[in-house]
């Protein structure tokens, strides 16, 4: 998946805004931050502890969990670039799942 590629796929989700943190780019859903780019090599995703481990489990490369307290948390480091854009669309979506609101529903949900 491309750079554009992946935000393209962050603005098609509802209510998506594009802002900053610490200086690097990321989108929100209702203030909450769902996806990052502090990188040129990875994303960042928000997972659930339970969910983080069971890709980690299943996708042995091209995802890690945040170093320290934050990747306790399920924040998650996606190698965009070179993992399956499959795979990548289903994270990016299941972490906008988390942050928005239950009311809020995807597309094709």
């Amino acid at each position: 998946m491309t750079d554009d590629d992946l935000i393209s796929l962050a603005h098609s989700l509802p209510e998506t805004v594009e802002s900053s943190h610490f200086g690097n780019r990321d989108f929100r859903v209702r203030g909450k931050i769902y996806l990052t780019l502090p990188s040129p090599e990875f994303c960042v995703v928000k997972l659930t502890p339970d969910q983080q481990q069971m890709v980690l489990a299943t996708v042995l490369e091209h995802i890690l969990p945040v170093p320290g307290a934050w990747g306790l948390k399920g924040w998650t480091r996606l190698l965009y670039h070179i993992l399956d854009d499959e795979m990548t669309r289903a994270l990016v979506r299941q972490s906008w799942r988390n942050v928005a609101p239950k009311s809020m529903a995807l597309p094709g949900d």
